[in-house]
Parts: C-alpha cells; structure tokens; sequence
C-alpha cells in the first residue's frame, strides 16, 4: 500500500488481508469508511439503492439511502453533542469526528515478519487531533486486531471523551435497501454463576429499524462499567446477514469499563466498540500538546457462515496470541481445590489427608484456597490483606506442606485475593494507599482496593504475594477478585481515567508475578467468570469458568464458554459427595470434559468404588486432552431457557485439529419421557466409541455412522465418549 495523501470521494482503498476484503471508502466530507467481507463472498456484493424518492411537492427533501459513517469514532469535550436525539444515546459523529480530514494510509511492518499493520491516519485541523485505526493482521484466516490511536499535534490541551477501538461499516452490503427482516444482533449476557447467556435478536426487535428520512441514527449502547467486564455482558458483539450467510463480529480485549455500538445509518448498519465513553463509562482523558494515546485491541473476524463459525475464529485467535504455558500445562493436568471440602478452614493436616485420598488418582495440583491466612482474634468477617499465615492451621509452617505434596508428586497451589484488603486487617486501615474517589476512600461491601500503581503497594505486594510463593515453593496460583470498584476512582482527568490506568496496574501486577516467579501457573478467578475476556485469559494459564460449584446449569454454563473462550482455559468445578446417586456423581465428572477438569468436595469421604471410577474418570480424561486442547467444536442440542430448572439435553462434538478424533459430551437435564435420546452427529461414516464413560445404570450409548443413541434412564445424566476413525482404531 502507497502513502496517499488525498482521496476523492467514492474512491475505495482496498486491501486483502486473511481472507478478507478490507475497504477504506472516501466520504463526501474527506473521510472514509471502513467495510469488510469475506473474499469468498465479494463477487455477491451489491450497490446500494441510488435514491428514496419522497413527496418534493410538500417541500421535504427525498429520504437519504446513506448516512456515512467514519472508520475512526472520537469525541473531544470541547465539541457540541451531535444533534438528531442523540445527547446521552452514543457520542458518535462529533464536529471532531466529521472534521476528520484523510492524510495518510501506510502499511508498516512492524515485526519484521512480513505481515503488515494497515495504518490510516486523519487530523482534524481545527483542534490539532490526528487519529490513527491500526488493522494488523493474524495467524487466523477471517480474522484481524483493530486498535486506534489519537495524538495532539496541536499547542493546546484537548480532553478526550470517545474513542472508539473498532468501526464496522456497511453492513450488509449484500442488500441494496435496508435488509429488512434478515439482520440478526447476536450478544452473550453475563450473571455470577450464569455466565454466557446467548442472546439472538433481529434488528427490528430491538427497534433498530431507519426512520423514514434515514438522516437520524438510531443506536443501540451496551457493555459494562468497572473491573468486573464480563458482567451484564460479554465484550462481544456480532451483526449476522441471515439470508447472505455472512457474519460480523468483535471481542475486546480488555479488563475494564467497555462499550458496543450497534448503530443504524439509514439503509446500513455499524458496529463500533472500545473503552466506555464519558456518559457511558466517566471517562476523560487529558492530551497535552505531543501526547498519543492508543486505545484496547478489538479482535474482528468475519466469515461466511452461522454465529458458531465465527465464535470459533475469534477463540482461535485467543488460543494463536496466548504465551507459551508452563511446561506443566501443556497436557491439561487435572486440578483439586479443596474450597468446596473445607470451606475456608483448610489446615496443613486437611490438605495431607486429601492428597493421601488421591494419591494414584492423576491429579496434578492440589490447591489451598481461601482461609489459610490468619485472622485476628476480634475479626468476624475475612480480614485478608496482611497476609500472615496462620500457625495453628499450619503449625510447621506452609513451606512444610508443599514440601509434603511435592513429595507426593503434586504441585501445591494457594489462593490470593491480592488486589483488595478487608476490615480488622491493618491493610484496611492504610488508606493513603487506597483507591479514592471524591477524596475518599473507595470501597465496596467489606473490601477496599490497594492503588496498583502506588510504588509502596508493589514493594508490599512483593513482599506478601510474591515472595511467599518463592520461599514456600508454590507453583500454583489462584487470584481471585470479588467485586467491583464500579465507575471509577481519583484521578485529575476523570474517574474513568483513574479505573483505565488502574486496569493497566492490575496488568502489571499480573505480569511481575509472571516475571518474578519462574513457570508459575496463574489461574484467574473473579467470583468465578467475571474477567472472561481475552486481557486477562492473555496473562494467565486458566480461568474459572464459574462460581457454580455444584449446580446444575455447570455443564450449561461450561458448554456456551465454548462460544468465548478457549477450552483449554476453562476450569469447571466437579464437587463430589460420597452420597451423590451414580448419575449424580457422573454428571458432575463429565461436565469437566467441557474444559478443564478441577475436582472438589469431601473426596476423603468417598467410597473405594467412587475413588476408582475418579481415578477412572482422570485417565480417560487425559487421552483426551488433546482434543479439549486443540480440538474444533459444534454444538449439538439446545440450550435450555431456564438454566435453574433446565430440561432436555446440550451438548458439544469436538474434533481433533487433524480430523482423526473426537470427543462428545453430552448432558441430559429434567426427562419428560422415557424415549432414548437420538442425536445426529457431523460426523459421517467410519467412527467407533473407543472409550465411554458414563454412569452405567443403563447400556451403553451407540453410535451407528453419525447417529449417537443414549438410553433413557433418571434425570440429569452426563456421558463423554471418545471416538476414533475405524481405519485408525484397527492400526
């Protein structure tokens, strides 16, 4: 790509990146829009309507086919509100924004790799405000990264307000009119212990239909405020063309207050996201004269195909920018976390004695979870923040105890909540270094949050968390976050500035104990799955898929994370009880093998018949690990509605990467009859079980050429089944 210093309008920059047609189009006023489609889908492409003719005779001018959009969205706090309704709605098309004025597209290799970062630049001359949308390619074909950067080339301050990471615009070019009845918004909705939620609307339903003129936008705003951002929602969106069979879709990668923009512009729509403006999210952000900013990673894709195909893109482009894990997580090691045996009491003694019980079994890391610390005697609630052992659990010090199940041939894991401190703590009483807001300081319920950036809060942190990782010996670490500082804290240019620089705090933190403590395993927790997004799944080995620890929606929950986040990466909670009926007990070990299994529960109570059939439920685990690690997944079935009381049956056909091997997983819920359950599998001819494990109370499931039979039994039943090619099984 050429530099270009001017285009005319209606002239097209294109480029083909992984797949795609990227399409830079001048607008009218000098900038340009941003469309993409799949190249395998190009040739479909239609113009759109010339006119929309009206009644000239009453004096109304003809209704407008087309509002342009900008492939850069930003708003300084010196603009006027854009007009049409809009005040409080979006913060889209400022003056700043329709000001912008194309200067320069470039591509940059920026890695030396051949791949090149697509970079188009605008200034707006009235402010000095040159704004930059960075599109960088993938190793994932119909993918890309997008991000934007805005730099004050002015000899004034400029308060930033809005700055959007991604615009999409266009859709649908494969209608000429404004595709009624055929534009579908999919989204992913998000509660404790209810993460996941699928939400599929038509853009009519949410009323997102033009208006007659097609002059005014109509917008739908989304997303979340505060440290929690998988919560209310999932920072996803994707735009579907039913009747094309092409989808649109973005995933941010980012820890902290986050928006999406679903917008009708007359016949097209757009989707546009990045950090939550100053109405959605309090955030303002001050450039001083040379100053650049840069915006979140949005991950884009676009395919040729249904919700699930382009979901699959986007967790593929998670997996393809992960790190390398420790060396022990390349082969999916199983967990125990002793929370759901112990229940915040756990002792050196405890912990011995559950290692002694699975012994044999495979579990790798067994993991002391909350309550080990020392709590003050006039304490009533958790005080952790100082973060001194307690003796009398651990009389011989913790050391001792990892020193123990190290000998075993288990890595010991701990648990911390490192980010916040609580009431009869000393910690709490440090205020000065403390979150603030208004000058006070910050706090939620019973927790206080340290200032990450504060340079005293890393040196006690080092102390505290790092340190005692390294002297005892620990290669296993659970980080949890329990709630949420909500809109902000202290900062000069805004309080959504203050949660911005302190989402990167957390970052940090997060990477020197990577840094520090060598081939460490990181599980991220967040009162289960409220940090779910691609940031935080980025510098940690494993997340908590939920706080569901012995529900029934888990394998619900566990299956629609497939749409979200790598399997691999997913840890669902398996708590046995020796008084669990066979199903029971089976439904809860299967549903591990949605991702990764971690066991739970008073196992040292559990009969030998239970022992042998976890010890049995490991092994067949890790044969296939393989697959739950690189695999393909379809769905199979149907989410239930009620996720409390569901009914029916779900489940996923994962595939090996090579085609040679599969997995299903499938769970049956509240039975309304007593018909066995048939499911037809994508699988064709030539497959055979070479493995099953099920609860045994009925016979064995069959599998006939693609069509899978289960056996009608009692209600909520779990089967994972591991299926080979014929021609390989023989070998």
């Amino acid at each position: 790509m050429k530099n270009r210093s001017a285009i005319f309008f209606g002239e097209t920059l294109s480029a083909c990146m992984n797949g795609l047609c990227v399409d830079r189009v001048a607008t009218a006023s000098g900038g340009l829009e941003l469309r993409i489609c799949p190249e395998e889908k190009s040739t479909k492409r239609v113009p759109r309507r010339a006119g929309i003719y009206g009644r000239p005779e009453c004096g109304i001018s003809d209704p407008t086919p087309a509002k342009p959009d900008s492939m850069v969205q930003v708003k300084l706090a010196r603009d006027a509100m854009a007009p049409g309704f809009l005040s409080g709605i979006t913060m889209q098309d400022s003056i700043t924004t329709l000001g912008l004025k194309h200067v320069e597209a470039v591509a940059e290799d920026r890695k030396g790799l051949g791949e090149e970062v697509l970079t188009t630049c605008f200034l707006n001359e009235a402010s000095g405000l040159r704004v930059c949308q960075h599109i960088e390619p993938t190793p994932v074909p119909g993918t890309l990264r997008m991000w934007s950067t805005a730099t004050n080339t002015g000899t004034e301050a400029l308060e930033l307000e809005h700055l959007a990471s991604f615009v999409l615009s266009g859709i649908t070019p494969f209608a000429p009119d404004e595709a009624p009845g055929r534009l579908r918004l999919h989204r992913f909705r998000s509660w404790w212990c209810n993460e996941g939620k699928h939400d599929d609307d038509l853009l009519e339903d949410l009323h997102l239909i033009r208006n007659w003129r097609g002059i005014m936008l109509i917008n739908e705003r989304f997303g979340q405020v505060g440290t929690s951002p998988v919560r209310n929602f999932f920072p996803f969106v994707a735009l579907e063309d039913a009747e094309a069979g092409v989808i649109w879709g973005a995933q941010l990668a980012w820890a902290g207050s986050w928006q999406m923009e679903v917008t009708r512009r007359a016949d097209a729509v757009s989707l546009s996201g990045g950090l939550a403006d100053h109405e959605f999210g309090h955030w303002k952000k001050c450039l001083r004269p040379g100053e650049r900013f840069e915006s979140p990673k949005a991950h884009i894709a676009c395919v040729a195909g249904q919700l699930h195909d382009l979901s699959a893109k986007l967790v593929e482009l998670q997996e393809a920018l992960l790190p390398e894990p420790p060396e022990t997580e390349k082969s999916l090691p199983v967990i125990f976390n002793e929370w759901c045996t112990n229940w915040g009491s756990p002792s050196h003694d405890k912990t011995l004695a559950l290692a002694r019980r699975l012994q044999g079994s495979g579990v790798k890391y067994i993991v002391i979870d909350d309550g080990w610390a020392k709590r003050p005697p006039q304490a009533t609630r958790q005080s952790n923040g100082d973060w001194i052992l307690d003796t009398e659990k651990f009389p011989h010090g913790i050391k001792a105890t990892c020193d123990a199940l190290r000998e075993m041939g288990y890595i010991p894991g701990v648990w911390f909540e490192f980010e916040v401190c609580n009431p009869d703590s000393e910690a709490f009483e440090q205020t000065d270094h403390h979150l603030q807001r208004y000058g006070k300081v910050l706090q939620v319920g019973s927790r206080r949050f340290w200032n990450l950036n504060d340079p005293w809060v890393v040196d006690y942190l080092d102390q505290k968390l790092i340190q005692f990782i390294r002297d005892n010996g620990f290669g296993y670490l659970k980080v949890d976050f329990n709630d949420n500082i909500g809109m902000g804290c202290d900062h000069e240019d805004s309080l959504g500035e203050g949660l911005r620089q302190h989402v990167e705090g957390i970052y940090r933190s997060f990477s020197r104990i990577k840094d520090q403590v060598g081939n460490l395993v990181i599980e991220n927790c967040s009162s289960g799955g409220f940090r779910l997004e691609p940031s935080m799944m980025a510098l940690t080995s494993m997340s908590s898929f939920s706080d569901a620890h012995e529900s029934t929606n888990i394998p619900i929950i566990a299956r629609q994370l497939h749409y979200l986040i790598p399997p691999r990466q997913s840890q669902i909670w398996a708590v046995l009880y020796p008084d669990d009926t066979p199903e029971r007990f089976m439904y809860s070990l299967t549903a591990t093998f949605y991702g990764r299994m971690c066991l739970s529960g008073p196992v040292h109570d559990l009969s030998d018949a239970q022992i042998a059939l976890v010890h049995r439920a490991v092994r067949f685990y890790g044969r296939v690990a393989p697959i739950i690690r690189e695999g393909v997944t379809q769905f199979v079935g149907k989410t239930p509605q009620n996720w409390r009381d569901p009914v029916g049956w779900s489940g996923i056909l994962r595939t090996s990467r090579d085609g040679s091997e599969a997995l299903i997983v499938v769970h049956e819920y509240e039975r309304r009859n007593d018909q066995p359950t048939s499911i037809s599998l994508p699988l064709g001819e030539g497959w055979e079980i070479v493995d099953c494990l099920f609860d045994g109370t009925t016979k064995e499931p069959v599998h006939r050429d693609g069509s899978l039979e289960l056996y009608s039994g009692m209600s909520f039943r779990g089967w994972a089944l591991h299926l080979r090619q014929r021609a390989l099984t023989s070998l």
